[in-house]
């Protein structure tokens, strides 16, 4: 993998989450009933640092839950490998605004099996998508309801989302395959 372009520093990685705080907010007129989940891996930090930026602004801090969509994936060919996998969710989400997190929206397919994991835990309210790069090549009729920045990119480009508590360093690149 070679990478191309830098196309999000850590300013402007660190703006597009605040900005995204401020639309859940107004969006939601509040946040009473909100909970955030991220989808493993990288979307667990940004609904974390989504929750503290909406601490800051409306003084309350909002339940943060992980969902490791691996046994809902249609990729997996040996689904049984994958039954291991657990949701790590200490509260209910059940008639809650469910907030779900992830780093880069491309098919839509992880967030297809992300829904199809939060509806077997409960029944919320409703799910709304927050993502932090939108890159486009839906495969199906999914949309993110806050994204950080569009990006059109090709099939064979690659967008790599950096964050510190994984990767030591936040940015957001396009690489392409060698």
């Amino acid at each position: 993998m070679k990478l191309k372009t830098e196309i999000m520093d850590e300013k402007a990685f660190d703006r597009a989450l605040t900005r995204i705080a401020h639309e859940i907010i107004e969006k939601n007129k509040g946040i009473d009933d909100l909970v955030l989940l991220g989808i493993h891996t990288r979307g667990v930090p940004l609904a974390k640092r989504l929750a503290k930026k909406i601490e800051g602004i409306e003084g309350a801090l909002l339940p943060v839950g992980i969902v490791d969509i691996t046994s809902y994936r249609d990729d997996i060919k040996n689904k049984a490998a994958a039954e291991g996998t657990l949701q790590n969710i200490d509260f209910s989400i059940t008639e809650k605004k469910v907030i779900l997190v992830d780093d880069v929206l491309y098919t839509g397919r992880s967030v297809r099996a992300a829904m199809d994991a939060i509806v077997d835990l409960g029944r919320p309210t409703s799910i709304q998508l927050a993502v932090l790069v939108d890159r486009g090549h839906r495969e199906l009729p999914i949309r993110a309801d806050y994204v950080g920045k569009n990006v059109p990119t090709s099939r064979n480009e690659i967008v790599v989302v950096m964050v510190d508590e994984v990767d030591q360093k936040d940015g957001v690149s396009i690489a392409e395959e060698e």
